[in-house]
């Protein structure tokens, strides 16, 4: 169809037909400006190109179509919405753009925080009303007004002063309860001061002797209770007695002694437990009391020369110790020689011995001459003007000869300083051996010339009768008895509490 015919039927106002299908139209050439007036220009462009035939496609003829009907049509504006749909689709992509400026909140968040100080400001002015009502006393210059003003004024100044004797109030209240709680501590104490007071009682001597003594008094009191209860003493009560004395090591003259003694009193007659222990108790302190005699140390002597001998374990390095301890408190000088070089461990006993008392002690090497020691000892004693030289000796059975004899050499180089040293020789003896102590005092007699006697670990044994039978036998002085490993736990010796300790009386 042609443009110039489309337009002749449009003035007429006759509708133009479009064949529905398609495919009933026959294909035919196209001039693409057929539709349009042809100007110079197109005319001579055709002129010059020719025609332009092709075949066109289905869909494309459609689209033509389209374009005629829409330039028949009389809205105007339908073409061009058909280029704009496809250049919609970009923008789009361009107004997500733009969408996402309206992200920073910062604008909004300022004005946001500026009022929230306003209402905290806001309470202060909200309690300056009330103090600028009463600025209301501004008509007070007329004279009847002023009377009014000031009794309103002094009602809120006395609700003020109200509240502060109740805030005073409890104040008070704390400040009295702390002096309650020092009046008790005041009360307490006192109670507790007595206890540490009461703790240190001392114990007597003779309770712990007599505590010590246990275990010899508790066979020799057990058996005479036993043997002995409200009967006559009779030849076979004499001879059980005699043999109960024996096992505890009193010695069979000695208890032969007790029992004769005993006979000679109360033979045939009805007698007590009791009876019998108070008269053996008097009897033993009768054996005990020429040789219960305290060492004396003779002040006109410098030194006054101790010699301690006794066989091994016996206790005389710890014996010196305590001897040492009671001199000093007598204000005596005292020199302690470490004379058992045979054995380290009495030299560093000696040493903290020394310590305790506040003595010197003079040593050698372990292995060194102790002959040579106690001569250097002595001679030091001698120039410096000490009151009392104790000398410690190693250690050695009764029954080893050349140990013995080297005993005998350190007496012999004493004497080559003074023929009368030592002025006193102890012999020191674990009250635990028993009968061998005899066989030991009689040798250490021999070679020494042993002058006393001290008697050790009384309260680890049951042989305590000991004690008697040598001071019966031998008569040697008991200086001093040792009950306990404390430095106070050697003390001098007593006849009368030692009998009445071994005997369980008081």
């Amino acid at each position: 169809m042609s443009e110039h015919s489309a337009n002749q039927r449009k003035k007429k106002g006759t509708a133009v037909a479009v064949p529905t299908s398609l495919e009933s139209r026959p294909r035919r050439r196209i001039d693409p400006l057929a539709h349009k007036k042809r100007g110079f220009w197109s005319t001579l462009f055709w002129t010059i190109v020719g025609p332009v035939s092709f075949d066109v496609a289905e869909a494309e003829l459609a689209a033509a179509e389209q374009a005629e009907l829409a330039a028949l049509a009389p809205p105007a504006a339908a073409p061009p919405t058909t280029p704009k749909r496809p250049l919609s689709a970009p923008p789009p992509l361009a107004k997500p753009r733009p969408e996402a400026r309206p992200t920073p909140p910062k604008p909004v968040v300022v004005p946001s925080a500026k009022p929230e100080p306003k209402p905290v400001a806001v309470p202060p002015p909200a309690a300056k009303p009330p103090v600028a009502k009463p600025s209301i006393p501004k008509p007070a210059p007329p004279p009847p007004v002023p009377p009014t003003a000031p009794p309103p004024a002094t009602a809120p100044e006395a609700l003020v002063p109200e509240s502060l004797p109740e805030v005073i109030a409890p104040q008070i209240t704390p400040e009295a309860a702390p002096p309650v709680v020092p009046e008790a501590i005041p009360e307490f104490w006192p109670e507790v001061l007595p206890e540490p007071v009461a703790e240190p009682v001392k114990v007597s001597f003779f309770a712990r002797l007599r505590g010590g003594l246990s275990r010899t008094s508790g066979k020799l009191v057990g058996g005479i209770m036993g043997l002995v209860s409200e009967r006559k003493l009779d030849d076979q009560a004499l001879e059980d007695l005699e043999d109960l004395l024996i096992t505890a090591d009193i010695g069979v003259e000695t208890a032969g002694k007790l029992t004769r003694s005993l006979a000679k009193e109360r033979f045939g007659k009805n007698v007590t437990g009791e009876e019998i222990r108070g008269h053996f108790a008097d009897e033993i302190a009768t054996i005990l009391g020429p040789v219960a005699r305290p060492l004396e140390i003779d002040g006109s002597l410098k030194p006054h020369v101790v010699l301690v001998v006794g066989v091994n374990g016996s206790g005389k390095t710890t014996t010196i110790g305590k001897i040492a301890n009671q001199l000093v408190h007598e204000n005596k000088r005292v020199l302690l020689a470490a004379g058992d070089t045979f054995r380290a461990a009495a030299v560093e006993q000696l040493r903290i011995w020394g310590d305790r008392t506040g003595c010197e002690v003079i040593a050698r090497d372990t292995g060194a001459d102790s002959a040579g020691l106690a001569f250097d000892a002595l001679q030091k004693a001698r120039a410096e003007g000490y009151d009392v030289l104790l000398i410690d000796t190693a250690g050695r059975l009764h029954n080893k000869t050349e140990l013995m004899e080297e005993l005998k050499k350190v007496v012999r180089v004493l004497r080559k300083i003074d023929p009368a040293v030592p002025h006193t020789c102890l012999q020191v003896l674990d009250a635990t051996v028993g009968q061998n102590a005899h066989q030991q005092v009689k040798v250490f007699q021999e070679m020494t010339d042993v002058s006393g006697l001290v008697m050790t670990k009384l309260d680890g044994t049951a042989k305590g009768g000991v004690v008697v039978a040598l001071a019966d036998k031998f008569g040697l002085p008991v200086h001093y008895v040792g009950i306990g490993e404390g430095i106070d736990d050697l003390r001098p010796f007593s006849a009368r509490d030692f009998a009445r300790g071994l005997m369980d009386l008081d």
